[in-house]
C-alpha cells in the first residue's frame, strides 16, 4: 500500500509541475512574444480622424502619439519619443493621446523623459486604435501613415523620415 501511495504522489508532483511549466510558457508568451502589433486594430490610411479639442484639419502634419500608462510597450519606446520630440520641433505638431486624465498623462510623460507634448485624453478605440503604442501621421484631418507597436531600428527611421 505504501508504494502505491508513493506512486500516487509521485504522479501528483509530476502532474503539478508539468501545469506549472505550461502556465509559465503561456504568461511569458503573453507578455513577451504577443506584441501589440499582432493584436492591434489600426486606422485605415486615407480615412479622415477626428480627436476632440484638436482641430486636425490646420495642420499639414500631426503626430498623435496614442499610449497609455502601464504599457510596457509604451515605457521601452521612450528613448524614441524622446528623439521624435527633439525632431519634430516646430516641424510637425505632436499630441500624445492617452486614456488616462490630462495631468497623470503628462505626468506619465514627465516619468519617460518626454519633452511637454500636447496631451488628450481619449480612448484609443475612439481613433480606431486597437493597441498601444499607435503613432498616426496625420494631414489635414487625413491619416496618412500608421506604426503601431514597439518600432524596430527600420520602423522608427522611416516615421523620423516622415516629419
Amino acid at each position: 500500500m505504501s508504494k502505491l501511495k508513493q506512486h500516487v504522489e509521485f504522479l501528483a508532483n509530476v502532474a503539478i509541475i508539468v501545469v506549472a511549466v505550461a502556465l509559465c510558457a503561456l504568461l511569458v508568451n503573453q507578455y513577451l512574444f504577443a506584441g501589440a502589433a499582432t493584436q492591434a486594430a489600426r486606422p485605415a490610411v486615407g480615412a479622415k480622424i477626428d480627436l476632440p479639442g484638436v482641430d486636425l484639419s490646420a495642420q499639414d502634419k500631426t503626430l498623435l502619439l496614442v499610449l497609455q500608462k502601464g504599457c510596457h510597450y509604451c515605457s521601452e519606446s521612450a528613448p524614441f519619443y524622446q528623439r521624435l520630440a527633439r525632431a519634430a520641433a516646430d516641424r510637425v505638431k505632436l499630441v500624445a493621446v492617452l486614456p488616462q486624465a490630462v495631468e497623470e498623462g503628462r505626468g506619465y510623460l514627465d516619468e519617460l523623459g518626454v519633452p511637454a507634448l500636447e496631451v488628450r485624453q481619449a480612448k484609443p478605440g475612439a481613433l480606431d486604435v486597437g493597441g498601444t503604442p499607435t503613432l498616426i501621421m496625420v494631414s489635414r484631418g487625413t491619416v496618412t501613415d500608421v506604426w503601431v507597436g514597439k518600432l524596430d531600428a527600420a520602423e522608427e527611421s522611416q516615421v523620423l523620415s516622415k516629419l
